[in-house]
């Protein structure tokens, strides 16, 4: 059982990681990535809400669509469900953490459009996972979400003090590094799929 979990969490981090490998979430990827500090409250706002989506989505997904053939209504029942815990988000961060809001900005509700939350609660029900699985699938896909928004904060907080030819400024360099930094990721299948072997 701990090694089913393990695996699921590490593949979900560094494998299946749902910003580099499976392109979800890449507007708060790009949008929030220019410092690490902002990258590292993004990351950890889209973590708590990925872990509370799938607590309150698979008890609905479980025990209310599937029971009674509703599951054509999982993607709306989702992202109403998303949208509610965004702004149960946004509202405990203005009170608590008023600077960390004012620097996410109009991405934290964002977090409500952020296909990388919705697709890990419906991943979770598509892959069979039971609740404990889920969380540990939700967990390791926000700590793959943080740990690709801190890295490329920091490979983009060193691309500031560079000067690269002038065709190649702003946008075009950002999608390179972006991609240089998806092509690292694709290494740690192999070393995932030795670790538990």
């Amino acid at each position: 059982m701990l090694k089913s979990l393990a695996i699921i969490l590490m593949t979900s981090v560094l494998v299946n990681n749902y910003v580099l490998s499976k392109f979800l979430g890449i507007c708060p990827f790009l949008g929030v990535s220019k410092k690490v500090d902002q990258a590292t409250g993004m990351g950890i706002a889209v973590t708590f809400v990925m872990l509370l989506a799938t607590a309150v989505t698979y008890p609905i997904q479980t025990f209310l669509l599937t029971p009674f053939g509703l599951e054509y209504l999982q993607t709306i029942v989702f992202i109403l469900v998303i949208a509610s815990l965004v702004q149960l988000v946004e509202i405990v961060l203005k009170r608590y953490l008023p600077a960390l809001s004012r620097s996410l900005g109009v991405y934290l509700p964002l977090i409500t459009t952020n296909c990388a939350v919705l697709g890990v609660t419906i991943n979770n029900v598509t892959d069979g996972y039971n609740f404990v699985e889920s969380m540990v699938s939700s967990l390791g896909c926000g700590l793959g979400f943080l740990l690709a928004m801190v890295l490329f904060a920091g490979v983009r907080e060193k691309m500031e003090n560079c000067n690269p030819p002038k065709a190649f400024r702003g946008l075009p360099l950002t999608l390179t590094a972006a991609a240089i930094v998806s092509l690292s990721f694709m290494g740690f299948a192999g070393i995932v799929d030795n670790l538990f072997a």
